[in-house]
């Protein structure tokens, strides 16, 4: 297959995450989820109002903005990609 992700580890690692997302879901507080639900959609807000300002959508710069990692902050301008919120080529 030559250099690039191996298949096989990456499914491990998706099965792995996928099993420690239930275990965390069973010990979850409702409440606690709530506020991350909120959270989160107060930061998609946040990057939506940027873009309608046509401000830059760098994922380093909203990670120093929002205060998170530039992987978390990837992983948002990704997932309001794939719902239609922002262009691909943005």
């Amino acid at each position: 297959m030559g250099e690039g992700v191996d298949p096989t580890k990456m499914c491990q690692s998706l099965v792995g995450k996928v099993n420690r997302y239930r275990e965390l879901a069973e010990v979850a507080d409702p409440e606690v989820m709530v506020l991350f639900e909120e959270w989160l959609e107060a930061l998609e807000e946040e990057i939506l109002a940027v873009a309608q300002e046509g401000g830059s959508l760098n994922p380093k710069s909203f990670s120093q903005k929002l205060g998170l990692s530039q992987a978390g902050a990837e992983f948002l301008l990704a997932k309001l990609r794939r719902e239609g919120k922002l262009p691909e080529t943005s």
